[in-house]
């Protein structure tokens, strides 16, 4: 009997691999048999990454997410490396809180570039690989899994920028996965909600902390290794028939039918 999750002989670039969810994502991918392109801004954290994996497993890319050239050339350099790129990972992410009259236009405009536009970059450039793969006679297909969050589906206090952004990767799982599905390529975003990362810090904090847990009915913050695992079930053929969908890791603090 196969494995329901195997990421076999796939190559999956990553986004925002540093640390986090991004970091646990490629250790994940990696322990399923396949390999990463783990792309981060801070190249320290990023070789650490790929120092902890076995040797030639993980490809490590340092740049901005809102470099379109970059995006293009690392799935260049992945293709030449590994043969192919089999699946995409859009978690790079950043937050600029900020109450809304209080938001100034590069606080918008940053969380913006990072989250949703560098999220387009990053699947255009995938995207292009897999349909030239699939016109060439390749059923191997791909997947694209966008990491929103539940604060685009409820909105968040202080963080109309983050909110927009996520909101937008879920249209845009929608889209890629009603254009490219006749290859397929399929499409799918992961909705987390408290993660215990740095990007958290603050809502675990002393003060927000008690709030924020009377509203997960599980009781408790997601792991890393949680949120990894829900991913790569994505990436891989046991989802093969899943696309277009938001799937919610968050302990049941959003439920909606």
């Amino acid at each position: 009997m196969h494995p329901i999750v195997s990421l076999e002989g796939r190559t999956i670039v990553v986004t925002g691999a540093g640390q986090g969810i991004g970091k646990a994502i490629v250790e994940t991918v990696v322990a399923l048999g396949g390999n990463a392109i783990a792309v981060d801004l801070n190249g320290d954290t990023l070789k650490a990454v790929a120092a902890q994996q076995p040797e030639g497993r993980v490809l490590a890319v340092q740049g901005s997410v809102a470099d379109a050239a970059l995006a293009d050339r690392a799935v260049a350099d992945g293709v030449a490396r590994f043969g192919a790129v089999h699946g995409l990972v859009n978690n790079a992410g950043i937050i600029r809180p900020a109450m809304i009259e209080k938001m100034t236009d590069p606080q918008w405009q940053d969380v913006i570039d990072v989250h949703l536009t560098g999220s387009f970059y990053w699947t255009r450039a995938a995207g292009r690989h897999m349909v030239e793969r699939a016109k060439a006679g390749d059923t191997t297909g791909g997947s694209i899994v966008n990491i929103s969050s539940d604060a685009g589906r409820k909105g968040s206090i202080g963080q109309i920028n983050y909110a927009a952004a996520k909101a937008g990767l879920l249209a845009m799982s929608m889209t890629a996965a009603r254009e490219w599905g006749r290859y397929n390529i399929r499409a799918n975003s992961v909705c987390f909600g408290v993660v215990e990362t740095p990007m958290t810090e603050v809502v675990r904090g002393e003060k927000f902390r008690d709030g924020m847990l009377a509203q997960i009915p599980m009781g408790r913050w997601s792991t890393p290794d949680e949120a990894g695992k829900a991913v790569c079930f994505l990436l891989s053929d046991g989802a093969s028939y899943v696309t277009g969908q938001h799937l919610g890791v968050n302990g049941g603090f959003h439920i909606s039918l």
